[in-house]
């Protein structure tokens, strides 16, 4: 089963003014397609790994061949970023969170703003191309992450509850090199539907470490 360039779940130009229609379909089209097009030509030569997801593949790098580890570690790692990225934004979203994901920001960082705080500034610390995350550990405690290019936490041993991309081709033609107005500006697109089921799947797999205390 060839890896698949997954649709938009809006139009591109939905998440205007926040992200503008030519960015969507740049990064979609052409950014996302290419992960999934250099991910497929990667395994061409080994059928036994074209079953697994993407997940599975970037799981455990070191099961994979030394000849195309790195071109799964990007290109993989690409596909199952962006894979999370279109779907945790939505049209008309943001607003505070509300729900399990509300709980364990608070528990964990005092507060919604706090927590924004530190995670934009991890963001704009990322030096170059890359992403910045909530991520879930085995404890079932959370914590904010950066990791360079498309490194995903899964790679770690984590779980990616939500990140945001903070690669030039995620922001440039609206925002030029202001990567914090960026990282401002998207929490007005958030989809906290979508990262509370993702955090219960996290939770469901691990005993949240917060629960009871």
């Amino acid at each position: 089963m060839a890896h698949e360039l997954p649709a938009l779940p809006y139009d591109y130009s939905a998440l205007e003014p926040t992200i503008d229609a030519q960015t969507m379909k740049l990064h979609h089209d052409m950014h996302h397609g290419a992960y999934v097009k250099n991910l497929n030509a990667a395994l061409e030569k080994y059928p036994n790994l074209q079953s697994k997801s993407a997940e599975e593949l970037i799981r455990d790098l070191n099961a994979i061949p030394e000849d195309i580890r790195a071109t799964v570690r990007n290109n993989g790692g690409g596909h199952v970023n962006h894979s999370m990225y279109w779907k945790i934004m939505k049209p008309k979203g943001g607003g505070d969170p509300s729900g399990a994901i509300a709980e364990v920001i608070k528990k964990t960082f005092g507060n919604f703003k706090d927590f924004q705080t530190k995670f934009n500034d991890a963001g704009v610390k990322q030096f170059g191309s890359g992403w910045v995350w909530l991520a879930g550990k085995a404890s079932g405690e959370v914590q904010i992450i950066s990791t360079p290019n498309q490194d995903n936490p899964i790679s770690q041993g984590l779980f990616p509850i939500f990140g945001n991309d903070v690669w030039e081709h995620a922001y440039y033609l609206k925002y030029n090199n202001r990567r914090p107005e960026y990282l401002a500006a998207w929490w007005n697109v958030v989809n906290w539907e979508e990262i509370n089921q993702r955090l219960k799947t996290f939770q469901s797999h691990h005993e949240p470490a917060l629960a009871g205390r």
